[in-house]
């Protein structure tokens, strides 16, 4: 088994960094206030991860998070995730959220009514709180009931959701203030 290997890369956000394996992606940061801290996230999630150059099918999802976060449509739908280690649910609803385009948003009600049950938009917050994919799952793109934002848990919480969805050009009637 190849080790998990990791690079960090720059955006227009700042430099993000992705993580991969033998089964694909396995985590993805967004920026930390710099390289050092953004190792350290790395390592305390991954002990075992070495630098390296990514492979071709990593470069190619890096150049498109990489387009993506410059504004420029790029579809990640095709981004291999390794999801080992993922439980059953947040599978389910990181599959939803993956199928949410760019500039468009969708509730955490709506995803748990997609799974067939309305009463576990907690649940589905919850999973997407966990998600170590951001972006090429875009769990920035599900808000809170009556278009609220909701939380983020990726550094610069719900500023970076908000400018995320700027980037991606989101429907302005989709993007609540932080004082709805």
């Amino acid at each position: 088994m190849t080790p998990i290997a990791f690079t960090l890369f720059d955006t227009a956000i700042g430099a993000c960094a992705l993580a991969w394996g033998d089964r694909g992606i396995v985590g993805l940061w967004l920026p930390e206030p710099d390289a050092t801290a953004t190792r350290r996230r790395i390592a305390r999630r991954l002990p075992r991860a070495v630098e390296g150059a990514p492979l071709p099918e990593i470069q190619r999802a890096i150049e498109g998070i990489v387009d993506l976060l410059a504004g420029s449509p790029s579809d990640l739908t095709g981004v291999h995730l390794d999801m080992n280690g993922v439980p059953e649910f947040n599978q389910r609803v990181y599959a939803i959220a993956r199928e949410i385009q760019p500039g468009r948003t969708m509730s955490y009600g709506e995803i748990a009514a997609r799974l067939g049950d309305p009463s576990q938009a907690r649940a589905v917050g919850q999973a997407l709180g966990q998600n170590p994919f951001p972006i090429v799952v875009p769990c920035h793109r599900v808000l809170a009931a009556n278009g609220r934002t909701g939380g983020f848990s990726a550094p610069g919480g719900v500023s970076t959701k908000l400018r995320l969805l700027e980037i991606e050009r989101a429907r302005a009637s989709a993007i609540p203030t932080l004082f709805d």
